[in-house]
This record gives structure tokens, C-alpha cells and sequence, in this order.
């Protein structure tokens, strides 16, 4: 029996019942569906991730307080332990011969006041540096400059989600907002960037001299003016790991740790964090489609059932078939065709309901603040049609092969 000629008895098949194949292909239209429609709902955000790495540079490097695991590592700026100073970054810029720029931060939690608002913001002490390492673009105004730093100006930078709290869209530059009870003058707003971790939409910044003298509880200690993170940029791609050994070998010796102590400080990488999420998302799009999948294997179940109950139904037309020539391997064939083209119907239609899926949930996630790219990734629709065709096939071989072994005497006895 010819292989077309096996599809077109499974479609007319299919057409003859087709309220009983609809509902048999529910399960895995549902488990195509929601693999698809989770998955690239994952790869589109992790799509946005790496846009926002890519936005801030590739070579920076961020050195923390804290031991490597006590995980202060992707804290960035925001670390809480106190074993990094002002005198450490200026040995970074002065020694370390791979390092382009250097950018120690202050962190401080602050009330910021503006008319009758009042929020809780963090505010940065920032050195002119820090523009270029994070690549930060104005909207408004401009970015504290040498004068400012040295003059201890107070003067401050807005975030663009803490500009928009704090004055609506009336423009803030030359406005007064009071950080900690003290008057600064606002010269300048960021562009929004929707960073992957960081909170500078929704910081302050101001001269990290101003924060040192004014806005910090911290002491300055006798290894110099302390600093919750310093930022490096390194010459260029190539030289981030030099960069890194240089960093780790000028601060453990300014620290005094000796060989077989563990570093006081954390040094990660962008690279080190993008990889890091991109096993994160890869971890996520594992267990979103193992859950997904469980439809699936209920679609499988549902073809079984139903391939069960068709060879009882057409015990007759087995016999009859065997009667006049049709070997065990074409009634395995048969059943086997029906099978798969119920879960590749099923898989296809999936497909359909999962992109559009994915268009409604863009949809409501853009119009709640949250654009997300709409994407259809054909290594996850090839999976899951592919897996879809494997259950179906899976599924209806027991009862194909039972089909296959039917006496056809007592087939065609069957009433």
C-alpha cells in the first residue's frame, strides 16, 4: 500500500469524525501552543536583555565588595560591604595598564523632595567618568562636569522615571529638589534606558565629592574614602581578561591578603553577567516547556484512546482488507499515518494559536509599560511540531500494531 494512498484514508477518516478529531487533537494543540508561546515569550525578553548589555558596553567591568560568593557579584553599585575606596580605583587607574577608564560610585538611600512630591530614591555619587563607562545619554540638560566634581557642586542628574515622579512633564532643569534635607539644583535628566539590573532610571546622581561631604554616613576609614562599587572600562574586548588579573592583583595587594586568603572584593564582567542570564533564561525555557510538554503527553494519551477505539470500530474492514492482500505492514502503516497526521493537524494549528498568543500577550504587556519584541523562533516551532509528530507516532503504535495482528477470520466475524 502506497504511502498516499495511506494519507488520503487518514484524512477522509479524520473528515468522517471530525468532531471526535478535534477534540483528540486538543491536547497537543494546547501543549504546541503553550510551548511556543512561553518559550518565545522567554527569548523575547532575554532578546531585550542582552540589547540592554549590549547598550552598556562590553567592556566594563564592575568591581564589588564582598567575597565572590557571598554574593554581592551582580549587585552592581548597590553592594553593602565597605572594602572598596576612592584611593583603590585611583591604583586601578594608575596601574593597571589594560584599564581605559575608572569610575568609583557612592550609593546612598535618600528622601528626594520636589514640590509636593516626596520618594525614596537611591542617590549615586558619580565621577565625570561614569557618563562614558555606562554609556549614558541625555534627554535634558547635561552630565556633572570636572567643575562640579571638584568644586563639590550641589548639582544633580535625574534619572528619567524619577524626573517623570517628581515634576510630571514639566521640564526640570534649574528646578531645586531637596535630597536628605539638603538643596540641589537639577541640570540634567537620562535618557530612559530599562536596564536588565542597575536602577538608574529611578536614581540620583550627584558629585560623588558632594555625597562624600554631605549625603554619606560613611566615615572616611584608614585605607582611604570608602566606595560601595568602582567601574572600569577596559581598553577594548580583548584586554577585559588582563584587566581583570591587573584589578585582582592591584587589590589584594592594597589590601593585604595574602595567597591563601580569599579576595575582599568581587570582579565580574558584562560578559560574565550575560552569561550568567543567558543560563538563567536557558533554565527557564527548559522547565516552561517541560511544563508545556505535560499537554502534550495528555495529547498523546487522547490519540491512543482514540486509535484504540478506531481499531475496534473497523475490526471488519481490517479483516476484509487482510482478506484480499494487505499485509501486517500496511495496516501498521495505515494506522500509524493516522496517528501522525492527528498530532501534525494538531501541532499546526498550535502553532496558529501560539503566535497568536504571543501577539496578544506583546499587546498587553506594551500597554502596561512593558514592550516586549514579538518573535517567532523557528528552532522552537520546528521542536514542538516535531515533538508533537513523535508523541503522535508513539501513541498510536501499540494500537497499530494490535490492528496489524488481528486474525482475519475472527476480524471479519466481528459484529
Amino acid at each position: 500500500m502506497k504511502f498516499w494512498d495511506c494519507l488520503a484514508t487518514a484524512l477522509h477518516t479524520i473528515y468522517s469524525h471530525k468532531m471526535r478529531s478535534i477534540l483528540t487533537m486538543l491536547g497537543v494543540l494546547i501543549g504546541v501552543a503553550a510551548v511556543i508561546s512561553m518559550v518565545s515569550l522567554i527569548r523575547s525578553e532575554q532578546a531585550m536583555v542582552r540589547e540592554s548589555f549590549e547598550s552598556l558596553g562590553a567592556n566594563i567591568i564592575f568591581v564589588t565588595p564582598g567575597t565572590p560568593g557571598s554574593g554581592h557579584g551582580v549587585a552592581g553599585p548597590f553592594a553593602s560591604s565597605t572594602t572598596l575606596t576612592m584611593e583603590d580605583a585611583q591604583a586601578i587607574a594608575d596601574n593597571a595598564p589594560s584599564v581605559e577608564m575608572v569610575a568609583p560610585v557612592s550609593q546612598s538611600t535618600t528622601g528626594i523632595v520636589a514640590g509636593g512630591e516626596n520618594v525614596g530614591a537611591l542617590t549615586l555619587g558619580v565621577t565625570v567618568n561614569y557618563q562614558d563607562i555606562r554609556n549614558f545619554e541625555m534627554d535634558q540638560g547635561s552630565f556633572i562636569t570636572e567643575q562640579d566634581y571638584k568644586g563639590k557642586a550641589r548639582v544633580a542628574v535625574l534619572g528619567n522615571e524619577l524626573a517623570e515622579t517628581l515634576f510630571g512633564q514639566m521640564s526640570p532643569l534649574g528646578q531645586n529638589v531637596r535630597i536628605n534635607g539638603r538643596q540641589f539644583e537639577v541640570i540634567g535628566v537620562l535618557k530612559g534606558k530599562g536596564e536588565a539590573f542597575g536602577t538608574e532610571d529611578q536614581a540620583a546622581m550627584v558629585p560623588l565629592t558632594t555625597a562624600q561631604a554631605i549625603l554619606s554616613s560613611e566615615r572616611a576609614s584608614s585605607a582611604g574614602h570608602i566606595v560601595q562599587a568602582i567601574t572600569v572600562q577596559a581598553k577594548d574586548s580583548d584586554a577585559i581578561v588582563s584587566a581583570q588579573w591587573e584589578i585582582g592583583e592591584i587589590l589584594r595587594q592594597r589590601h593585604h591578603i595574602r595567597p591563601d586568603e580569599e579576595d575582599d572584593f568581587t570582579i565580574i564582567s558584562m560578559g560574565d553577567i550575560e552569561r550568567t542570564a543567558d543560563q538563567l533564561y536557558a533554565i527557564g525555557e527548559l522547565i516552561m516547556g517541560a511544563i508545556a510538554g505535560i499537554s502534550l503527553l495528555v495529547g498523546g494519551i487522547g490519540i491512543m484512546n482514540i486509535m484504540l477505539v478506531s481499531v475496534t470500530e473497523r475490526t471488519r474492514e481490517i479483516g476484509l482488507r487482510k482478506a484480499v492482500g494487505a499485509k501486517r505492514r500496511d495496516i501498521l502503516t495505515q494506522f500509524l499515518t493516522e496517528a501522525a497526521v492527528l498530532s501534525l493537524c494538531g501541532g499546526a494549528i498550535g502553532v496558529a494559536l501560539g503566535w497568536g498568543a504571543i501577539k496578544i500577550s506583546i499587546g498587553v504587556l506594551a500597554n502596561m509599560g512593558f514592550p516586549f519584541p514579538a518573535m517567532l523562533p523557528g528552532d522552537v516551532v520546528a521542536m514542538a511540531v516535531g515533538v508533537a509528530i513523535c508523541v503522535g507516532l508513539a501513541s498510536g503504535l501499540y494500537p497499530a500494531v494490535r490492528a496489524a495482528r488481528l486474525d482475519p477470520i475472527e476480524s471479519l466475524r466481528h459484529e
